[in-house]
């Protein structure tokens, strides 16, 4: 779809994603705060590593989006991404803002995958 309220909605939403990751990237450590101590137990691999890839996918979701490239793919992944998120984090004052990006996400994979598919 290319009315202005969508672009609006995917590239803020791209934008979103790639700030998230570059914040992560760039100091993963401030990040391990927020996950429950039960998820911590189940983790295969150190938090740091799951925090450093977490950063690149959500760089990279931002910017499949922004590009508007797989788009329906692209916001597939991010509202998975984002269900992980609030199922590792709980619902607490900082997450429950995810609940709109995961809204956004899925209007916007909806959207592209009918899209894609006319």
């Amino acid at each position: 779809m290319n009315t202005i309220s969508f672009r609006i909605l995917r590239l803020g939403t791209a934008i979103t994603f790639i700030l998230i990751g570059l914040m992560i990237l760039q100091n993963p450590e401030t990040w391990d705060g927020f996950v429950q101590a039960w998820v911590l137990k189940l983790l295969p691999i150190p938090l740091s590593e799951i925090m450093l890839s977490t950063g690149l996918l959500d760089i990279a979701i931002g910017l499949f989006l922004m590009f508007n490239r797989y788009t329906w793919i692209a916001a597939t992944i991010g509202s998975f991404h984002i269900i992980m998120v609030l199922i590792a984090n709980g619902l607490t004052d900082f997450t429950v803002r995810d609940i709109a990006i995961l809204a956004g996400t899925i209007a916007i994979a909806l959207e592209a995958w009918v899209n894609n598919w006319r």
